[in-house]
């Protein structure tokens, strides 16, 4: 059986539960991730541990093991911008290609208010998931590294 957990301003992780979520992320972002302590910045942001607009962590389990998790970071921005941003999001590298991505993604989008935006790697197969979902790619994104 699948189960959510969501871990935002009302409901903050305990530290062993936010180093898994880390742990999880970095291990099955492989190539497309970031370094940990990246994580856990997106992660304190989504539930408001440092100063920031909020957001959540969306946890998918089953049975007690982590299957899924997505960090979600509130822009506080509209229109213009969207609303949030979708920081994070991997499956369990040995569980792919069983729906859970697109379970995970289906329950983001509803337990989201507003636009959200992500970035994706052109070459990621997970692109194909986000354009069925409905995301488009109507930018294109330029960085001026300082």
């Amino acid at each position: 059986m699948l189960k959510i957990t969501i871990f935002d301003t009302n409901n903050k992780p305990g530290e062993p539960e936010k180093e898994e979520v880390i742990d999880f992320l970095f291990d099955n972002l492989e190539q497309y991730g970031d370094p940990k302590d990246h994580i856990g910045k997106a992660i304190d942001y989504s539930t408001k541990v440092t100063d920031s607009f909020g957001g959540f962590t969306m946890l998918l389990r089953e049975e007690d093991q982590l299957k899924g998790a997505v960090v979600i970071n509130r822009t506080g921005m509209s229109g213009y911008i969207p609303e949030n941003i979708l920081v994070y999001i991997a499956i369990d590298k040995n569980s792919r290609g069983e729906g859970l991505g697109k379970k995970l993604m289906q329950e983001v989008i509803a337990h989201t208010d507003g636009d959200i935006a992500l970035h994706v790697e052109a070459n990621n197969p997970a692109k194909i998931l986000y354009e069925k979902l409905g995301f488009t790619n109507p930018y294109l994104e330029m960085r001026l590294k300082k």
